[in-house]
């Protein structure tokens, strides 16, 4: 008896922001559950976040790219231009913020190359960072988190200057067994206050699951 493939899921189209923001709340719970299960570096995670997407989101493969290297040409924004005037002049002239995850609408057709970066710019829907608490002995500095916000808001920036748009967002994974190595409070309202104060989607998950928290983008998640 001949093995029986079985079909592959079903896809559904991607092709807005607003597509993007209801897959994003839709694979958290799947997020949240799967990322609890290991202890393991931010690369580990992000490759488990993009399962998500791809398994419970359903988005499909050429829609979804991980590290995308982006090279955001004669950056006007203050923000990319500092950063890019601390690279040897040689490699100036362009900054590179390289999302760890990104959602793309239809037209990229699956190339995420460097190359492309024009339209990688232009198909661009959601751009994800992600940071996890992987230190040993030490937990995540509040001003690591607001770093990468205010990339990805200089980022948006740089977006809407060359005619485009996409929906900045962060996720936090906090899950150290160890106390010493998690956010303290303070620190974790500190990331929110400035996640709302730029409208960058912020999606923090505590190794204590009623300490997990979620800003979609313009108000908090009950």
């Amino acid at each position: 008896m001949g093995i029986i493939l079985s079909h592959s899921p079903i896809q559904f189209p991607m092709d807005s922001i607003d597509d993007t923001k209801k897959i994003m709340v839709k694979v958290w719970p799947h997020i949240s559950r799967e990322c609890r299960k290991v202890l393991a570096s931010e690369l580990h995670y992000q490759a488990m976040i993009y399962r998500c997407f791809r398994e419970y989101g359903k988005v499909p493969a050429k829609q979804i790219g991980m590290n995308v290297k982006i090279r955001v040409m004669n950056p006007r924004v203050n923000e990319f231009v500092i950063r890019d005037s601390k690279k040897h002049e040689d490699y100036q002239g362009g900054y590179e913020p390289i999302p760890d995850i990104v959602l793309f609408s239809r037209e990229i057709n699956g190339n995420f190359q460097r190359r492309n970066r024009k339209n990688t710019l232009a198909q661009m829907l959601m751009a994800i960072e992600v940071k996890a608490s992987e230190k040993e002995d030490s937990r995540i500095r509040p001003k690591e988190i607001e770093d990468d916000l205010k990339k990805l808001d200089a980022f948006r920036e740089e977006a809407a200057i060359r005619h485009s748009r996409f929906i900045p967002t962060m996720i936090v994974l906090d899950t150290a067994h160890e106390e010493e190595e998690r956010m303290i409070p303070q620190s974790v309202d500190r990331i929110f206050s400035k996640a709302e104060e730029l409208g960058i989607g912020l999606f923090y998950l505590s190794h204590i699951p009623k300490k997990t928290r979620v800003y979609l983008w313009d108000h908090y998640q009950n």
